[in-house]
């Protein structure tokens, strides 16, 4: 099945960082957001990485990136995909990560998950010229990495947004 990302970047001219996920998964789009699976760890990873207090809304969740200069997108724009399985993915188009990077103060790019790596690798270095940062995958799916892993491996983003 052809699925076309539908959500929106998130990010403001002041946007220091990227995150980038490989595309929404079936729920994310069903909600109109990033990382909308109730089980996936995104934001409790990130919002305790901040110190700062779980977003519940999208708006909190919106806010929660912006206060902290966080930009967030997914890697491609559409692609033939299996559900929520990026192992299945296929005819990648990627997204035109420049449109919010020339607008931002983006340096720095983090890549959510092995797919997302290897896709920006393939299709979005050349044109950013921005090596990424790989961060695990908070994904139900990801069920090998434990929480305290993950909030680990999270804490680099810190060392970017000073």
């Amino acid at each position: 099945m052809r699925v076309y990302h539908t959500l929106k970047p998130i990010y403001t001219k002041d946007s220091k960082i990227l995150i980038l996920g490989s595309i929404p998964s079936p729920k994310s789009r069903e909600i109109g957001f990033y990382y909308g699976h109730p089980q996936n760890k995104f934001w409790k990873v990130l919002s305790d990485v901040l110190g700062q207090e779980l977003p519940h809304t999208l708006e909190e969740k919106k806010r929660l990136l912006l206060q902290n200069n966080i930009a967030l997108w997914d890697v491609l724009e559409s692609c033939e995909i299996n559900g929520a399985s990026d192992s299945s993915i296929k005819q990648p188009v990627p997204n035109n990560l420049n449109s919010i990077i020339e607008k931002s103060l983006i340096k720095t790019i983090f890549v959510t998950g092995k797919k997302a790596e290897q896709l920006y690798n393939k299709f979005c270095l050349k044109k950013t010229n921005i090596p990424c940062i790989y961060l695990p995958s908070t994904s139900p799916a990801n069920a090998s990495i434990k929480y305290g892993e993950l909030k680990k491996a999270y804490q680099i983003i810190l060392n970017h947004l000073n």
